[in-house]
């Protein structure tokens, strides 16, 4: 296994995107697609997009990213990428049941957004799971699903 232990660059810059594209030509370039919190993270074992395994080991000073290059030389590469948030998008029946939800949220500690009249729940696993904790405000209607898990780029049905 090897372990990386700084970042080249970004796949953004001119040169390095030069180099990628000719590597990527030849079959060349692998990539390690890391969720919302391991990108945050400086130390981690992750799988490339190959099946290899590798490790990270980042100084606290560095910051991983969507495009951060690991690996560039004349004869591979390696690119993180990010995967998409996908948001569960939720409609309070009226005050009382958006201060519910609002709560039970917070307490949950899920990463939440505002748009729409609705609530967004960043989805971090399986979505099932999210449903079942929110089956009881389902139920009875004080919440309703606003027929959409969205990834910021396009919607889901659920």
């Amino acid at each position: 296994m090897i372990t990386y232990t700084s970042i080249i660059g970004s796949a953004a810059e001119p040169r390095i995107a030069d180099l990628l594209h000719s590597l990527e030509h030849h079959g060349r370039v692998d990539y390690v697609t890391l969720a919302a919190d391991d990108i945050k993270r400086h130390r981690l074992r992750a799988r490339t997009q190959r099946g290899d395994e590798c490790g990270i080991a980042l100084d606290r000073d560095m910051h991983l990213f969507d495009g951060a290059v690991l690996r560039l030389d004349r004869d591979a590469a390696l690119v993180v990428r990010t995967e998409d948030t996908r948001w569960l998008r939720l409609a309070p029946r009226d005050a009382a049941a958006a201060l519910e939800l609002g709560y039970f949220a917070g307490n949950m500690h899920w990463k939440v957004r505002f748009g729409r009249g609705a609530l967004e729940i960043a989805v971090k696993g399986a979505l099932d799971d999210y449903l079942q904790r929110l089956a009881p405000m389902l139920a009875d209607q004080r919440i309703r699903l606003a027929n959409e898990v969205s990834d910021g780029r396009e919607h889901h049905h659920v």
